[in-house]
């Protein structure tokens, strides 16, 4: 995503909003977590393994066994991190929670829980993860069904499985936006409360 995708996906929010009375925030995760943990827990039960072998098998010294544990502990610890980047070895629906925790986070963090009218929009994409969601404010959030911002999302994804998350996102904010103008139409005294540049973490 260089300067040109976000200048894009910028102009498309701002007028989507020429629309609408609510505020629409775009949030490009490149990864939600590390998930480092769960490999450095791998290789550490791992290795507790080692010296039961060790002990059946041979009359190694205690010191020596120790000294093998702890190789074997580095190898596993360098070779799983390695290998499991990405959250390679994280169930998917563990990867899917903790993007959605960054996703409300972001929500509050970003302003949009302070929108005069409760109308702010997070439009939140995590790439590592292959999750989107969108998130919306109480002056929005009853009266526009998720079916609707579930088939959004969809053509998202669709669009970063294809290579071409620029359109999709621009796609999506064009959406977004004409669902809000139907429920948040633009009055005249409305003002850009929220900056349109994308946000990338």
């Amino acid at each position: 995503m260089d300067e040109q995708d976000r200048d894009a996906i910028a102009e498309a929010v701002r007028q989507a909003e020429g629309l609408t009375a609510a505020e629409i925030v775009v949030v490009i995760d490149h990864a939600a977590s590390s998930y480092r943990t769960v490999p450095v827990v791998m290789a550490l039960s791992l290795s507790l393994l080692v010296p039961w072998p060790l002990l059946a098998l041979s009359e190694t010294s205690a010191p020596r066994i120790f000294l093998i544990q702890l190789i074997c502990a580095a190898l596993l610890l360098g070779t799983l991190l390695w290998y499991g980047r990405g959250g390679r070895f994280v169930p998917g629906f563990v990867k899917r929670q903790r993007a959605h925790d960054v996703a409300l986070r972001e929500f509050t963090a970003r302003g949009l829980t302070r929108t005069r009218q409760r109308t702010g929009v997070l439009l939140y994409v995590a790439i590592q993860e292959r999750y989107a969601e969108i998130l919306a404010d109480t002056g929005i959030d009853g009266k526009v069904d998720q079916a609707v911002w579930d088939t959004i999302i969809e053509s998202v994804l669709v669009a970063a499985r294809e290579d071409r998350l620029r359109g999709g996102l621009v796609d999506a904010v064009r959406a977004v936006g004409a669902v809000l103008a139907n429920h948040a139409p633009r009055r005249p005294d409305d003002v850009d409360e929220l900056p349109n540049k994308v946000v990338m973490l």
